[in-house]
């Protein structure tokens, strides 16, 4: 509680320093609903939402202030639009149309996050960008590769920091925020602070962010079928420097959990004169270290046969440190184009990965990854009558460096062990140009948006040290290029009515993790993945229609279908290095898997929206969206599947199958909330929902976890939450909720970590 009080005075503090600054909260809020209407991540320049073809979905600063989540993918998850798995309390994973990780692009302020060692299993990379310093996130559904190229397979993760404002007047302005937060669960405590300082030429922007993430308590209402589902009732800790399993008193606690994080954004902005504008971004997220806590549930294996024993005393991910600097031109009227805009980036992500068994006090093993990214942008926009068309072309380089040792915690003494990639030379280059185009019929009930990408990407991957596995290549090249692009239709039909059709490819070429990684892929089937040289790029084509219409101006409904055909998709399969199927990893026989590409699969759903306003400040919003997948399997081949037995369970079984489940694919999800907006205050009553995801419907070989699972798969949930914001100044608000109200105990799909119990949060929010 004295950390909750120090939150609390620190706030006040910096509030009553800026408290004689004002501002016109009129003018702010207009400002605010005609950013909405726009979004800048179909074009790298503003455009009206309603005249683009693709699904987007907008999350303004107003609704991340009132979601007040935890971090960047609980928001994601409030949406009820989005799927996120956890790993751990430090990580989140969205999944957008059956499409994870590195089938998802992750761009912050115009640059691309995805780099040559984004994963296909589950990353926390999200959760590098503090929420609190967002203005607005944008949510691209489907290929998205004309403007950005490889990797957006499933969609884009458009996340726009707060910029700084320039004055408008000789006086300087002064605006900024500052936010405290407490939770229950977790006994989360966060402090935020951002400011803004500008005269006419110059503004500065200033952002912080502190949190603090104690053990998760998940929910203590079980299942009648599962009432130990998720329970910790073990774990490992030290007693006189010696690792003892030790009885947890409370087995809702999960346990080595808990993490801390801290993101600092500066930026500098100069308004050169009223045609030329320069930038500079700079970014830094770190954490400490964040355990693996899914796999500190593992038991130990003796020679395939599971133990009682838990497996590991360390498992954690070493700090997380993404550092980013970026300067920024933008002009307009100049030469052909009605607007320019040039990015040069810079980024240096650090991560590793510790782990040590129970009572190996010989083996503490670290494997270490740095990976510096240099890019560039360059983008132009003409404005011409009735069309409008975007130019461009980008670059992105990458450099990755990868090592690991073993450490004798007893003598000290270290030793060189194999890295998670190749130990040599590992780069990584993107090239591309791309044409994008709207245009408008004088009518003005139709519009087109069309445009088309050339993307050239060459990779290099060296091993030096061979010793440990005698791989039979020990150099990776590749060359590959792609033509994606995007056709879509606009058509006002009615006065109320629109309809949206998108035709989109996407490419995503094979990355150092797809081609070089070795790892343990899952410690209870013990499965070991190896590289595969001869992976070639996947593709995906797609078709959205999107319909919507305006009932009596006071319900909205809105309809999307869509169709995606994934071609040569990775996807782990067995495999055999050197004539075998099965190797030693770790000091256990293991099977062998690797990265390979499937001849074709598909995926398809819908989404549903609704919302209805009602007199007085009241209004309904309601989401439902549905995701399926599976891909033809090789004929000749067998392949592992789970499969119902007599008993009621399911087991693991070899049979042929002619389509398998992609893994990935989310369960049935939605969100129904109930909207109340006084003058005085904000009240918000909802409640969040997935439905069954059946172990028949897992990918046994993919990234589904069912070992995290219960003996039938990963059970629906439902959670009643209420959240709500009450001024108690001009200045300042108040914000108070309670979470998962029924205290619900519940995973979400391929999840590890199970979600919090009833949670109540409590926070501070001032604006000037």
């Amino acid at each position: 509680m004295n950390k909750i009080f120090i939150s609390l005075c620190m706030l006040f503090i910096i509030f009553t320093g800026f408290a004689q600054v004002k501002i016109n909260i009129k003018d702010s809020s207009v400002k605010e609903i005609v950013l909405d209407e726009v979004v800048i991540s179909v074009s790298n320049f503003a455009e009206k939402k309603k005249n683009i073809a693709q699904k987007i979905e907008i999350i303004s600063a107003k609704m991340i202030a009132q979601t007040n989540a935890q971090n960047t993918g609980d928001l994601l998850i409030n949406t009820g639009k989005i799927f996120v798995q956890k790993s751990q309390q430090g990580g989140s994973s969205p999944v957008l149309r059956g499409f994870e990780a590195s089938r998802v692009l992750l761009i912050i302020d115009g640059v691309r996050m995805n780099n040559a060692i984004y994963r296909s299993g589950h990353l926390q990379n999200l959760i590098t960008s503090d929420q609190n310093s967002l203005s607005r996130i944008e949510v691209m559904f489907g290929p998205s590769s004309t403007i950005y190229g490889s990797d957006a397979l499933g969609g884009t993760i458009h996340l726009i920091t707060k910029a700084p404002i320039l004055s408008v007047d000789k006086n300087y302005l002064i605006t900024g925020s500052a936010f405290t937060r407490y939770s229950t669960v977790n006994e989360e405590k966060t402090m935020h602070a951002d400011i803004s300082l500008g005269d006419k030429k110059i503004a500065w922007f200033q952002s912080f962010n502190f949190s603090d993430f104690g053990d998760m308590k998940m929910g203590g209402k079980y299942s009648n079928k599962f009432p130990d589902f998720g329970r910790r009732s073990t774990y490992v800790g030290e007693i006189n420097g010696l690792d003892t399993v030790l009885v947890n008193k409370d087995e809702r606690i999960q346990k080595n959990s808990g993490y801390k994080q801290w993101d600092i954004i500066q930026k500098l902005l100069f308004k050169q004169n009223k045609h030329i504008s320069h930038s500079l971004n700079f970014q830094l997220s770190n954490t400490n270290d964040v355990p693996r806590y899914d796999r500190l549930q593992d038991i130990k294996n003796f020679g395939g046969t599971i133990g009682t024993t838990l497996r590991f005393a360390a498992w954690f991910y070493g700090p997380q440190k993404r550092i980013m600097g970026a300067y920024e031109l933008n002009t307009n009227k100049i030469v052909f184009f009605d607007a320019l805009k040039a990015n040069i980036n810079f980024q240096n992500i650090k991560e590793s990965r510790q782990t040590r068994e129970f009572k190996r006090y010989d083996h503490f093993d670290s494997q270490i990854e740095n990976v510096k990214v240099f890019g560039i942008s360059i983008s132009g926009r003409k404005d011409m009558g009735n069309s409008e068309l975007t130019m461009g072309t980008d670059a992105q380089l990458n450099d990755v460096k990868s090592s690991a040792k073993r450490t004798n915690l007893t003598t000290g003494i270290e030793s060189k062990i194999a890295s998670r990639y190749p130990d040599g030379k590992n780069a990584m280059n993107n090239f591309g140009v791309f044409v994008q185009h709207l245009y408008k019929f004088s009518n003005k009930k139709i519009i087109i948006n069309d445009g088309i990408r050339l993307q050239y990407i060459n990779l290099l991957s060296q091993v030096l040290d061979n010793s440990f596995f005698h791989l039979p290549d020990t150099a990776v090249k590749q060359n590959n290029f792609a033509a994606t692009g995007n056709l879509g239709f606009v058509y006002s039909a009615k006065k109320n009515m629109v309809v949206k059709l998108s035709i989109s490819s996407g490419f995503r070429a094979p990355n150092i993790d797809d081609l070089s990684k070795i790892f343990e892929s899952s410690t209870a089937a013990k499965q070991v993945v190896v590289p595969n040289a001869n992976l070639k790029p996947e593709y995906t084509y797609n078709i959205d229609l999107t319909i919507s219409k305006r009932v009596a101006d006071k319900v909205s409904i809105e309809l999307t279908g869509f169709y995606t055909i994934f071609k040569n998709a990775i996807l782990k399969a067995p495999f055999k290095l050197n004539g075998q199927d099965s190797i030693m990893y770790n000091g256990t026989k293991s099977e062998v898997l690797a990265s390979q590409n499937v001849n074709k699969a598909k995926l398809y759903g819908f989404s549903f929206n609704v919302i209805a306003d009602f007199d007085k400040g009241l209004n309904l919003s309601s989401t439902l969206s549905c995701t399926m997948g599976s891909f033809k399997t090789d004929p000749s081949k067998t392949s592992t599947v789970y499969e119902k037995q007599i008993n009621g369970t399911y087991a693991l079984v070899s049979r042929y199958v002619s389509n398998k489940p992609l893994d990935h694919i989310a369960p049935l999800m939605g969100k129904t909330s109930i909207n109340y907006q006084h003058k005085l205050f904000n009240i918000e009553l909802y409640i969040l929902y997935n439905g069954w995801k059946k172990l028949e419907q897992y990918n046994a070989d993919g990234e589904d976890n069912a070992q995290y699972a219960t003996a039938e798969g990963m059970p629906s949930w439902i959670t009643l939450n209420l959240k709500g914001n009450l001024p108690i100044s001009k200045y300042l608000q108040m914000q108070v909720g309670i979470e998962n109200m029924l205290d619900r105990n519940y995973r979400n799909f391929a999840s590890g970590f199970s979600s919090g119990g009833r949670n109540f949060l409590f926070g501070l929010r001032a604006n000037w």
